[in-house]
């Protein structure tokens, strides 16, 4: 496993100076010490991560076009009270009877008249999550009403539904969706989703075709558009890292589940699960409704319904994801429709698109990209 320990020194670096369990790295500002060792690691790593002479190109030093450097720096990285400042609000969707989601809504001052971003998070992530805050920050300050949704039972929602969450939920977006128009009276909302979270926005969109007027367009990053392929590369030894994660996650989170739900579940033999596939075909496809975990991943991917997109889509993926196989969006399907942008650098990793560009951005590439296209696409209303 020398492509992950390589990451190590980065990681220990790092934490030294955010002592950060949660990984939000949202420190005090009054924290001088903290910010400190903040300022020397930006300085060091800041002359060695390549500056792009174009910011819409990403093209990394070759220190961090490691793909495991890569997915597992950002979340590491210090990033200031990102959404200090900002309106807060929280809100309980319900998605189907018995069901509700628990989102954090940011409003402009006048938010019928903005267009409107909505976050969903990927697997064992929350609204919380570094990416999640990042691209929400990004997004109200640039004039658009932002809504972080917590998938079901996520970011410690397990009590407000009895079923878990899966791939194959994008009717919960839907719905979201829906509410948001019938309600708010918001008309132009895009679905923004990270790895599963993506997949889940990409269904949503494929399967309202052109039925849902108010939805305006979707990005994905890193999406698991075909679980199969992802659970199998997940499942790679290079991989055991992120997998065994994972894994340990998704096992807590069944035990929590059965507290609050007693009977719901044999917890029997969890503790002897080893795989991924494993426990989605003991847990996740049964309590979803479908036959198999075969059934489960055949039935719950994007990819049945890219066909049908009629809303501009964004889809930005790395070459060298390691759990996401870029073969996945090499498909003439993908390559040529006309909905369909595609974004693929060769380096990247999971979710991470790290550098500094020198041209006034942070070094969250992904994001900034995403805040360009929703700007272009306004601009073309």
């Amino acid at each position: 496993m020398p492509a992950v320990r390589a990451a190590k020194p980065f990681t220990f670096c790092v934490s030294r100076f955010t002592n950060d369990e949660n990984g939000l790295f949202e420190h005090p500002a009054g924290d001088d010490s903290y910010w400190r060792g903040y300022g020397i690691l930006r300085s060091l790593f800041s002359m060695m991560i390549f500056m792009s002479p174009n910011r819409r190109d990403f093209n990394p030093a070759v220190l961090f076009r490691n793909p495991h450097v890569m997915t597992l720096l950002p979340g590491r990285w210090p990033r200031r009270a990102l959404l200090a400042g900002v309106p807060i609000e929280s809100r309980l969707f319900t998605t189907e009877p018995h069901t509700q989601l628990l989102g954090f809504c940011h409003w402009q001052p006048h938010r019928t008249v903005c267009q409107t971003v909505v976050l969903v998070h990927g697997l064992e992530g929350c609204s919380e999550s570094h990416y999640m805050r990042g691209i929400a920050a990004k997004a109200y300050r640039a004039g658009f009403n932002v809504v972080r949704l917590n998938q079901r039972t996520c970011g410690g929602t397990e009590h407000l539904t009895p079923t878990l969450y899966n791939s194959g939920l994008s009717q919960d977006y839907r719905a979201v969706v829906h509410e948001l128009a019938r309600v708010d009276g918001l008309n132009r909302i895009w679905l923004v989703g990270y790895s599963l979270g993506g997949n889940l926005v990409l269904k949503a969109a494929g399967e309202a075709g052109s039925s849902e007027a108010s939805l305006a367009g979707a990005i994905a990053v890193c999406p698991t558009i075909d679980p199969a392929q992802c659970a199998k590369a997940l499942e790679e030894p290079r991989n055991w890292i992120y997998h065994q994660h994972f894994l340990m996650q998704l096992k807590r989170r069944m035990r929590r589940k059965a507290v609050l739900f007693p009977g719901k579940w044999n917890l029997t033999g969890l503790d002897r699960i080893r795989g991924l596939t494993e426990f989605d075909d003991r847990y996740t496809a049964p309590d979803g409704g479908y036959a198999s975990g075969a059934d489960y991943y055949d039935r719950s991917g994007a990819c049945h319904v890219l066909d049908s997109l009629n809303v501009p889509t964004l889809i930005i993926t790395a070459q060298d994801d390691p759990f996401i196989p870029y073969s996945m969006f090499t498909s003439p399907l993908i390559q040529c429709h006309p909905k369909i942008r595609v974004i693929a650098p060769r380096h990247g990793g999971h979710c991470g698109f790290f550098q500094w560009t020198g041209k006034g951005e942070d070094p969250y590439w992904a994001e900034n990209r995403i805040v360009d296209f929703l700007q272009e696409q306004y601009c073309h209303i």
